[in-house]
């Protein structure tokens, strides 16, 4: 093999160019490959953050399924999965209470997101205004959020006859938070919030168009009072 001007090529300089050209490869593969790898690390951090409910390790627990069993007997819930999200809604804020925990008290961070979680707890009435510290935030339970859904609140100002009956106004749009009609029976409520709690504008409870079984029984009888003249 000769080049245009005759000369024959090193084999010294082959070899560089051979092997250059491998490490290339090798180099454009590795970040291909990294570069793959953090997209599917971003996917599964995306997905665990997106999780509403997490199931427990030890499924058959004897205690953990009593204390379950008494907390959705207690608050009326549908099923345990309720109890699970509240349970990783918990679990998140402790873990970032002891987070903050382990920084500087001069710490921006500490700071900034300390009094962010504080006020939020305030405002839904899981901490009181003289509690304002991340210490209290690791007493929260369960219950403590439980008492705070909608459902509950319902029950407790005596617009529902029990738990279950205040799930059914709420799943059947009678009930309203201030101007807004609120559907969903986990609706965590904020102090300011908690007065404005009341049967909705275009519910028969509140003053507005009878149901569909009361006009039936409403025209019924007309008809019959009519028949009798």
């Amino acid at each position: 093999m000769k080049y245009c001007n005759g000369e024959t090529p090193n084999n010294r300089l082959l070899a560089f160019f051979f092997t250059s050209c491998v490490e290339e490869s090798r180099r454009r593969h590795a970040a291909q490959v990294h570069q793959l790898y953090m997209a599917m690390e971003w996917c599964t951090r995306s997905c665990a953050d997106s999780k509403t409910s997490k199931t427990p390790r030890r499924p058959f627990e004897k205690e953990r399924l009593d204390n379950e069993m008494k907390i959705v007997g207690e608050f009326g819930l549908k099923n345990k999965r309720e109890v699970w999200r509240v349970q990783l809604l918990l679990a998140k804020m402790r873990a970032n209470a002891r987070e903050l925990l382990t920084l500087d008290e001069k710490n921006p961070k500490r700071i900034f997101e300390g009094q962010a979680l504080i006020r939020r707890c305030v405002r839904l009435g899981l901490l009181e205004e003289d509690k304002r510290e991340l210490d209290y935030v690791l007493a929260i339970k369960v219950q403590d959020i439980m008492s705070r859904r909608l459902q509950t609140l319902v029950f407790k100002q005596n617009l529902a006859k029990s738990l279950h009956h205040a799930r059914v106004l709420i799943r059947q749009r009678h009930i309203r938070v201030g101007r807004q009609m609120v559907n969903i029976p986990s609706f965590l409520v904020r102090v300011e919030q908690e007065k404005h709690i009341e049967f909705a504008l275009t519910s028969p409870h509140g003053g507005g168009r009878p149901g569909r079984v009361k006009r039936k029984n409403a025209g019924g009888g007309g008809d019959a009072a009519e028949d009798e003249e």
